[in-house]
């Protein structure tokens, strides 16, 4: 269902006009994890087994991974500097990644207007916390991110991948699923987004979250604004016509990581405490993010798949359990191994597949974002999160040093598909690129490699565990 039934009019004509926008990959899968940066979780790209020192470094040549291990900005030391120390995956604290959170870090200089990015000491932190909790990297002496790694060093790599949004994870999802975290398109057009989580009377999320439950909009004037979290525009799901098929599998139906539950045509919710009802919704939102495995496995992958973890598959700092780099291994290995699917020709030779940070966290990164011009330019972009792609057409140690957003995710899913580049007029339209170096088509495809993990499928399909939300409280304050 679309609104006013204009867009799939549209996407009909695109798709007959695309020209050399062809069809490449019968199969995208977004796998969005939570919460960390690349200097964060990527450190490993920086020595033995997957790299070394001459591997990395801030100011990369095009064959360096821009990671940067020592020498961190410190506004409160007295160097400037400070030199980072490790911490566990499954670390027991959270740093605050809300929006104020991201204006500390970035810490603008006022005559440059650009991030200096040595504010990460005034950022809140909640739990049993280290000290300097946000200048650390993610310790991988028992290497429980090698999985990570190895998919970085055998596919591609994204130097320049960040957030579209400054702020938490509730405008991030809505921004890789509908280009947007705007009420409606044309908040869009004028700079004016949510840029926060829930606040108010529950952490429930959407167009079935109970009355008196609000989330903060920013627009050039500042957060001062609140409103019901239940918008009406376009998604990406919107654009898909004919064949084109897709699933959202999500942990749970009221989560700020839920991002259909906040388009009012797609849940068609029952009332504020309600439930989502609209036929898109019941065909096309998985609660249990497993049955991803149990639909390859079975041959019913979607055309376009968005999966998100559990909490403790999630990365999300204070909850997960360090299951995240076998999750998102269990699924690349299910797609590279099948065999039987599409043709007897299995999913590999024709699936993308896109992994992806959906914000900062609250730790450090080095790499200064790049604002966009007014409006957008007040909310858009923020810090730099991890991106892999995966796929048969990629070469091995692969580094893009492209800038790319998640409306660069948005616009590959366009070009594939034959939909017009920028149809929403959102992310998809500010972004620069649609990720085309990541791949080549005309090249034979590579055999896939399984990926080596702790844990495997059967783990996932056979956890009993209740599936918690990627965060305890939906509060990132």
């Amino acid at each position: 269902m679309n609104p006013g039934g204009k867009t799939l009019i549209l996407i009909g004509l695109a798709a007959c006009t695309a020209g050399a926008q062809i069809n490449l990959f019968s199969h995208v899968v977004v796998i969005f994890q939570e919460n960390r940066t690349p200097d964060n979780l990527f450190q490993g790209l920086c020595s033995a087994p997957f790299g070394s020192a001459d591997s990395c470094s801030p100011n990369p040549t095009a064959s360096q991974y821009n990671i940067q291990t020592r020498n961190w900005l410190d506004k409160t030391s007295s160097t400037g500097v400070t030199q980072p120390g490790t911490v566990k995956l499954a670390n027991k604290y959270d740093l605050s990644h809300a929006h104020s959170a991201f204006v500390k870090q970035c810490n603008q200089d006022p005559l440059t207007g650009a991030c200096r990015m040595d504010g990460g000491a005034g950022v809140a932190c909640t739990g049993t916390c280290l000290s300097k909790p946000q200048y650390r990297y993610v310790d991988n002496s028992a290497g429980i991110v090698n999985p990570y790694l190895q998919l970085a060093t055998q596919y591609g790599w994204a130097n320049y991948m960040f957030q579209t949004n400054q702020g938490p994870s509730f405008p991030a999802h809505q921004f890789i699923f509908g280009g947007t975290s705007a009420p409606t398109a044309a908040d869009d057009a004028a700079g004016i987004y949510a840029s926060e989580n829930m606040s108010g009377a529950s952490s429930v999320a959407g167009c079935t979250a109970p009355v008196g439950t609000t989330v903060e909009l920013i627009d050039p004037s500042g957060e001062n604004q609140k409103v019901y979290p239940c918008f009406e525009h376009s998604t990406m799901a919107d654009l898909f016509a004919g064949p084109v098929t897709w699933r959202y599998y999500t942990p749970s139906a009221g989560s700020i990581w839920t991002a259909p539950n906040a388009i009012q045509h797609i849940c068609q919710s029952t009332g504020p405490g309600g439930e989502c009802a609209g036929t898109d919704w019941t065909n096309n939102v998985d609660l249990k993010p497993a049955d991803v495995l149990t639909d390859i496995g079975n041959c019913a992958l979607r055309s376009v798949s968005w999966v998100i973890p559990t909490g403790a598959n999630s990365d999300h700092a204070h909850v997960n359990d360090g299951g995240g780099p076998s999750w998102v291994s269990a699924i690349v290995n299910a797609i590279g191994n099948s065999s039987t699917c599409d043709g007897n020709r299995g999913y590999w030779d024709d699936t993308a597949i896109v992994i992806a940070w959906d914000d900062w966290g609250g730790w450090y990164d080095h790499v200064q974002p790049t604002f966009l011009a007014q409006p957008e330019g007040d909310y858009q972009y923020g810090f730099r999160v991890p991106m892999v792609f995966v796929s048969a057409y990629t070469p091995a140690g692969y580094i893009n040093n492209e800038r790319h957003d998640f409306g660069s995710i948005l616009r590959f899913i366009e070009h594939n598909f034959g939909i017009k580049e920028g149809a929403l007029n959102f992310a998809d339209a500010r972004a620069t690129n649609e990720l085309a170096g990541f791949y080549d088509i005309g090249k034979a495809p590579r055999k896939f490699v399984t990926v080596d993990a702790p844990k495997s499928a059967t783990f996932f399909l056979q956890d009993k565990r209740k599936a918690t939300d990627p965060d305890d409280d939906g509060d990132d304050r």
